[in-house]
């Protein structure tokens, strides 16, 4: 496969995600960190069982072949897990603080700075072009999510936490990505998220100690509910992010970065198309300036 490919599987990834908001709206009758314990648990399942059934036809990439290789695959689910766990938690927190959903969808991906940022503090050149490109994808950005002014809030900051956690999901796929198998890398993955959620869980939405499981047995009895919670656990969880990290075994972590920001336009669309929400100039002109922006990212230049 070409580096092109690569990139359209990122491209993919991020349709997926962004259909995902609409998914999310409505698995969240669950309670917020119920519905992300149970995805998780059923996204590591299902990757589980899409490995066993790789190894019994002999292919599973870069499938472990000793101790080593095994607790390589381990710790490298595991830093993923608790990247992604510590992103998309603090997101929640900071929503459940005040920050409104398209304002937080603007500081989460402001991963897109942080990533070329923390790679420059490592010592990788970032070109002139991909910085250019990143200002216009965060311009891009800021018409399509930010709608009634831009302030910054004590809530904003936990969101602005949460994009440097993703980045640094980013950049932990970056490091492991070429020594392991993706898909049980991916279920380590979940499974790590699932085990670090579930006290969170327990906390705000059981209760603890009472222990009320009526929202979740409720949730259980709205199909709404239940395909919303399939399609993130399936298509969310088991398949993005498992894209994702097949995708970044050979596209630029910068680059990869941009390429999924485009998570913010799909959501925007399968609003419209799915929800029936309505796209201002503002928010075209917005996916406009990211479209133009991703498409130069991956133009070569001498």
């Amino acid at each position: 496969m070409s580096n092109l490919c690569y990139t359209l599987l990122l491209v993919l990834t991020a349709a997926i995600w962004g259909s995902g908001f609409v998914a999310q709206i409505e698995g969240n009758a669950f309670g917020p960190f119920a519905f992300s314990c149970i995805r998780c648990f059923i996204a590591a399942g299902f990757l589980a069982l899409v490995f066993k059934l790789l190894d019994t036809f002999g292919k599973s990439p870069r499938k472990p072949r000793n101790r080593e290789e095994t607790k390589l695959m381990w710790k490298a689910g595991f830093f993923c897990g608790l990247a992604l766990c510590t992103a998309m938690n603090l997101q929640q927190l900071g929503m459940f603080l005040g920050t409104p959903a398209g304002k937080s969808g603007f500081l989460t991906a402001c991963y897109i700075v942080l990533v070329p940022v923390v790679r420059l503090i490592l010592g990788h050149r970032i070109s002139t072009k991909t910085w250019i490109c990143v200002a216009l994808t965060t311009v891009g950005l800021y018409l399509l999510c930010i709608k009634d002014g831009f302030s910054l809030e004590l809530s904003d900051g936990v969101s602005l936490l949460c994009a440097l956690a993703f980045s640094f999901h980013i950049l932990v796929i970056d490091k492991f990505v070429n020594q392991i198998d993706p898909i049980r890398v991916s279920a380590i993955q979940f499974l790590t998220i699932g085990v670090l959620t579930i006290p969170l869980m327990l906390i705000f939405d059981l209760k603890f100690p009472a222990l009320d499981f009526s929202t979740v047995a409720a949730a259980f009895a709205n199909p709404r509910a239940i395909a919303g919670l399939c399609f993130a656990a399936f298509c969310s969880s088991g398949i993005a992010y498992t894209l994702q990290i097949v995708a970044q075994d050979k596209v630029n972590p910068t680059i990869a970065s941009l390429t999924m920001s485009l998570e913010s336009v799909f959501a925007v669309l399968a609003g419209w198309a799915i929800l029936g929400e309505q796209l201002s100039a503002r928010e075209l002109t917005g996916c406009a300036i990211m479209m133009v922006a991703i498409i130069a990212a991956q133009i070569k230049t001498k």
